[in-house]
């Protein structure tokens, strides 16, 4: 019997892409997280099983690397998996082949089942028969060097935001694929222009809710972009991206 792999396809849209022509960050989230829910219905926990008990999935670290880009107009596959669970840790690994069934992308993203009446923590026995009976493959699509993003040493606030009901999702919070955008927003088109994103890794820490004020820190190292998205003195979340020279 082969291993469980949920796949989707997707075509790329001009609206998927930045202006270097190059695959947004966001874009590239918002595809893994659709082909990640798509595989949580199939399995008997997605958002509509968990709903009535007010359970859901919450996003603690997202890490990925990009091989090559994608153009317009073609169809990348996504591959999707979840791994044991590790206590209150959901892990679920990815891969994104092109046309050609070669690697786009690889990534691996941690989450944590919550009661949203509460906020505790729950453990994998909590979803009942749909954890029981599903089959978690513990293949990796990718080696995460370090769940813990590195603190800035030189961090500077860059600019301020509110988050509107725009950026939020159904659990009223500002949805995890949106923090990519406020991060490389940090930098203008001039810094940016020469690079190509290699990595990402985003922590999520605590959630931002409409009317948020959200203040945008970053340390710009040239080839790593650190940054940092605070509520007052309070860290939300933390991000680490990494580049090669465009073209490489």
């Amino acid at each position: 019997m082969s291993a469980y792999c949920f796949r989707r396809a997707f075509r790329l849209r001009y609206t998927d892409f930045d202006f270097k022509d190059e695959l947004s960050l966001s874009s590239l989230l918002g595809i893994i997280q659709e082909s990640a829910t798509g595989s949580a219905d199939e399995l008997g926990f997605g958002y509509a099983d968990l709903k009535p008990k007010n359970y859901g999935f919450l996003v603690v670290n997202t890490y990925g690397e990009i091989f090559r880009q994608p153009t317009f107009g073609k169809t990348v596959t996504v591959e999707t998996w979840p791994l044991p669970p590790r206590h209150v840790f959901f892990e679920r690994d990815y891969r994104v082949l092109g046309e050609d069934g070669q690697p786009v992308a690889a990534a691996a993203s941690r989450w944590c089942l919550v009661d949203l009446d509460t906020f505790s923590l729950l453990t994998g026995e909590a979803l009942g028969e749909a954890n029981a009976n599903c089959p978690y493959n513990p293949e990796k699509s990718i080696v995460v060097p370090n769940w813990k993003v590195p603190r800035m040493q030189e961090g500077k606030e860059v600019y301020r935001t509110v988050a509107r009901q725009s950026l939020c999702d159904h659990y009223l919070h500002v949805n995890n694929t949106r923090y990519a955008d406020l991060f490389l927003d940090c930098l203008p088109m001039q810094a940016l222009e020469s690079r190509t994103l290699q990595s990402f890794h985003i922590s999520y820490a605590k959630q931002a809710k409409e009317g948020s004020e959200l203040t945008l820190f970053s340390e710009d190292r040239g080839n790593e972009l650190l940054g940092e998205v605070r509520t007052g003195e309070e860290t939300l979340t933390q991000a680490r991206f990494t580049f090669v020279p465009r073209g490489a």
